[in-house]
């Protein structure tokens, strides 16, 4: 813990929007695949310096299923940095310790790209270090929907019945099982919406937003809003949680 620190509460999942690479890019006059590997490598710093500062969940976005509809040259790039930053991540995984799970779909992506999000998963499953999730062709609402169609094979089936679902058990379908809801979502380069992202899982969550884009984020900007995240009161149901 940081000097003037150590009274904060630090929450135990952040989810991050990672926003801004390629305006970023942009306004240094580089193409926006550029931010977005420039993008890719501060997430490595942010992974790191999350733990250290006692964050146990990290939660980011990299690919929406909405990504698609943007140019085949920009896709294509992305899906040549999500290879490189796999493979990497396989590396980075076992040097921190860290447990890697993949949110939304993979069934859209190419098979060796799927083959190496399993072997990130499966190497890292046994670690102990920061929980990361990464969300790669995810949408909240197809998270929703598959989420529907597996319980309803399941109450076809016999396993549930209707009476049975709770939010709980509904939440044990999501890809974020096992995971707990992110007590805080940052999301940079100053666009104020959710873009799909973790819709039912952030029904609580405080919100802290920031202009500065992502490839520009750093540990003291992670700081601040951990610090704003601090000053508010947490309210369940009408109930304040204690500071």
């Amino acid at each position: 813990m940081e000097e003037g620190r150590e009274s904060l509460r630090i929450p135990q999942h952040v989810a991050i929007i990672l926003d801004g690479n390629g305006r970023w890019a942009k306004s240094k006059g580089m193409p926006r695949n550029y931010g977005h590997s420039r993008g890719a490598k501060n997430l490595e710093v942010i992974c790191e310096d999350a733990y250290n500062i006692g964050i146990k969940y990290l939660t980011v976005y990299l690919f929406s299923t909405e990504n698609w509809k943007r140019s085949k040259e920009e896709v294509d790039g992305l899906m040549r940095l999500f290879r490189s930053y796999t493979k990497t991540c396989i590396k980075t995984a076992q040097k921190n310790n860290m447990k890697v799970r993949v949110l939304g779909d993979p069934a859209a992506l190419d098979a060796d790209l799927q083959e190496s999000l399993k072997k990130l998963v499966e190497s890292s499953k046994d670690n102990t270090g920061l929980n990361f999730q990464i969300a790669i062709n995810y949408g909240s609402r197809d998270e929703i929907v598959r989420a529907i169609r597996h319980l309803t094979r399941d109450c076809l089936d016999g396993k549930v019945q209707p009476e049975e679902i709770t939010e709980e058990m509904f939440s044990g379908y999501l890809d974020t099982r096992e995971v707990p809801d992110p007590d805080l979502l940052i999301r940079t380069s100053g666009e104020l919406r959710l873009s799909n992202y973790l819709m039912w899982q952030l029904a609580y969550t405080e919100f802290y937003f920031t202009d500065i884009p992502w490839p520009a984020f750093t540990k003291e900007n992670l700081w601040q809003a951990i610090e704003k995240y601090n000053k508010r009161e947490r309210r369940y149901g009408g109930v304040i949680e204690e500071k």
